[in-house]
């Protein structure tokens, strides 16, 4: 599942996106809590997108690490989690903004990598969920996922839950059921491009 994906999203563009949906970015926000690159790996810091405290329409980015500290002594981060038959309501949600989501494929090393964007949209969010800083160890986040729709289905049996741009709000506030939001996309949603072949 995914564990890289990439922060292309340009600052006119996303200002341009949450306008379109009526979501208010508060005014001290710039394109520097909008950071580029190329992967973002499990334990790399990223933006996230979050309800503003204080506020009914707006929505913050906030710095975090990818990927919830391990549950016991012997496990690693949690950088996906399942969202199948779960109530949200409780937990602190977000969006992980990203101008694509990568699969691999193939047993040789380098695996075959396989890019994926939203159709007809300049940039995509997926569902997630954030904690707060405990300790010494910084804020995290994780991924929520679900069964793999047709667009992912050749290349994984999972796949991160992908929003629709107009069910952005609807989680962040969860104004609709999380089955009617936590579920694969339809075929064409997504586009996909193999960005690296696997090795001979």
């Amino acid at each position: 599942m995914c564990n890289d994906y990439e922060q292309h999203v340009a600052w006119a563009e996303y200002c341009r996106m949450m306008e379109s949906l009526a979501l208010r970015i508060p005014s001290h926000q710039t394109e520097l809590d909008l950071p580029q690159a190329d992967d973002i790996r499990i334990n790399d810091p990223a933006p996230i997108m979050r309800a503003a405290a204080g506020s009914d329409d707006a929505i913050e980015l906030a710095s975090m690490t990818f990927g919830f500290p391990p549950a016991g002594p012997k496990g690693g981060p949690v950088f996906n989690f399942r969202s199948e038959g779960r109530q949200f309501a409780n937990s602190k949600r977000c969006l992980v903004p990203a101008s694509g989501f990568f699969e691999f494929t193939g047993t040789k090393y380098p695996k075959a990598k396989h890019r994926f964007t939203l159709n007809g949209s300049p940039f995509l969010a997926i569902a997630g969920l954030w904690r707060e800083a405990a300790g010494n160890k910084p804020p995290t986040f994780t991924m929520l996922t679900t069964d793999p729709g047709p667009d992912i289905a050749p290349y994984h049996n999972r796949q991160v839950v992908v929003l629709q741009p107009a069910d952005w709000a609807a989680w962040i506030k969860l104004t609709k059921p999380e089955a009617e939001l936590l579920r694969p996309l339809p075929a064409g949603a997504l586009l996909v491009r193999t960005v690296r072949p696997e090795s001979a």
